[in-house]
């Protein structure tokens, strides 16, 4: 017996039209954060702070023990955002500003992502596309902000004749 045809859904990020001012973007799943995490992205980053690679040092420091490199926690955050809002439809990153990392994040906490939409406008160089300006929020297992970022992005509008 033959198969029946199927719509093909392809996943991918939302048209510039797609982006709610209104709306509160909850991306899923979280992400718990290991030592490995970590030490690797600390140094393959080039980042010898001892606050994140160093235990023994770091149990005297005023947080008692390693933190997480904050330029991890800022990158998971925004990548959790990126399948659920992005993916496919981005054009090009055109910053990010306003970076607030208001409570350390520790080895085995776990990062959820939130997004809202601040600002949109249709681009002036680029008639097939338009800017987004995001706030990304990131919180730890117990509801507490550890980083706050705006982000600007240029995004695609939805092609003509596509659904």
């Amino acid at each position: 017996m033959p198969e029946p045809e199927r719509q093909v859904v392809e996943q991918r990020g939302l048209w510039f039209e797609e982006f709610d001012i209104n709306a509160r973007y909850v991306h899923a799943p979280g992400r718990t954060v290991t030592e490995a995490d970590n030490v690797i992205f600390t140094t393959l980053t080039m980042n010898g702070q001892p606050l994140h690679l160093d235990a023994h040092w770091s149990a005297d420091q005023p947080f008692g023990q390693r933190l997480v490199n904050s330029f991890f926690t800022l990158s998971t955050v925004v990548g959790l955002s990126v399948g659920h809002l992005m993916l496919g439809t981005t054009v090009a990153n055109l910053g990010f500003r306003d970076i607030q990392f208001p409570h350390p994040v520790y080895h085995g906490d776990t990062l959820y992502s939130e997004t809202v939409v601040v600002e949109k406008r249709p681009s002036k160089s680029r008639p097939e596309a338009g800017i987004v300006t995001l706030e990304h929020t990131g919180r730890n297992q117990d509801g507490v902000i550890v980083v706050v970022v705006n982000h600007s992005s240029m995004v695609l509008l939805r092609p003509v004749g596509s659904k």
